[in-house]
């Protein structure tokens, strides 16, 4: 990880950085309490925002940005394109419209809907023409992720699924890294079912942190990006503080055994792929 006005980032094979630490507003309704998410994350200091198409909350991202008063440029957005629609590279325009601003940092493909390569020349028109500064995946095993890269012109370079010490897909995380993609984190928190788990609450206690800074602070050191989702601005502000401390080998070796994945490479088990 490198520093950017003192907090990690990964770097992407575009050149460009990605935040650590982000904000996702999945399930965040649009209006005013995804406005307020927004602003109180840009506030404290968070600069990375995440959405998606199929989130319909990207008008009140774009409203909660323009009012923060930080400049664009110090803000990576990421969005994401419905694989129920056809064209990626239309959608993002829409998507541009409704989050007003002239691109993206980030545009996923949410999950591989009618096989992993059927969105990407779409994504590819997207950034080629200047909507999105580098396109990625979501919810891609290894497998699919290695079939994008064979088949692209302009390669991926984020991929973008759960994970969690419960969910440690290391396989998967370890399949991007030899791509040079880099990972990201969703539902840190176990949609908040984890933050009562007795390993996690122990270590926790131990250092002084609340169950959800241990979560979060457990993806930083395994090299994930991690996007925790949030709409009350005081556990915004709460899982900001993850940035401020480590966990040691025995901590992180004690979260490492919850895993309930066998370390897989896939991003998600087969009776819960929706899209299928």
């Amino acid at each position: 990880m490198t520093a950017n006005d003192a907090q990690p980032t990964l770097k992407l094979v575009n050149g460009g950085e990605i935040p650590a630490l982000g904000l996702g507003v999945w399930q965040v309704p649009d209006g005013p309490t995804c406005e307020r998410a927004v602003e109180a994350a840009l506030e404290t200091g968070y600069r990375l925002i995440d959405t998606a198409q199929a989130y319909g909350n990207e008008a009140s991202v774009g409203r909660a940005i323009r009012s923060s008063g930080v400049p664009r440029e110090e803000i990576f957005l990421t969005t994401k394109f419905y694989p129920g629609h056809q064209d990626a590279h239309a959608e993002m325009e829409k998507s541009l419209e409704r989050l007003d601003t002239d691109y993206v940092d980030l545009y996923l493909v949410h999950w591989p809907q009618g096989g992993p390569t059927k969105a990407w020349p779409g994504m590819e028109a997207a950034q080629a023409a200047g909507l999105a500064k580098g396109i990625g995946v979501s919810n891609f095993s290894a497998t699919e992720l290695a079939e994008v890269i064979k088949a692209s012109e302009i390669a991926p370079i984020a991929n973008q699924f759960q994970f969690s010490p419960f969910v440690y897909r290391r396989g998967l995380v370890e399949a991007c890294v030899e791509a040079s993609v880099v990972p990201q984190g969703y539902s840190p928190l176990g949609t908040g079912e984890h933050l009562n788990d007795p390993v996690v609450a122990k270590i926790a206690s131990a250092t002084g942190r609340t169950p959800a800074q241990v979560l979060i602070r457990w993806s930083l050191q395994r090299g994930v990006s991690v996007i925790p989702k949030s709409s009350t601005p005081a556990r915004i502000q709460e899982n900001f503080g993850a940035l401020d401390f480590e966990l040691d080998d025995d901590a992180m070796a004690a979260l490492d055994a919850l895993d309930t994945t066998n370390h897989t490479s896939e991003a998600k088990a087969s009776s819960e792929k929706w899209w299928s």
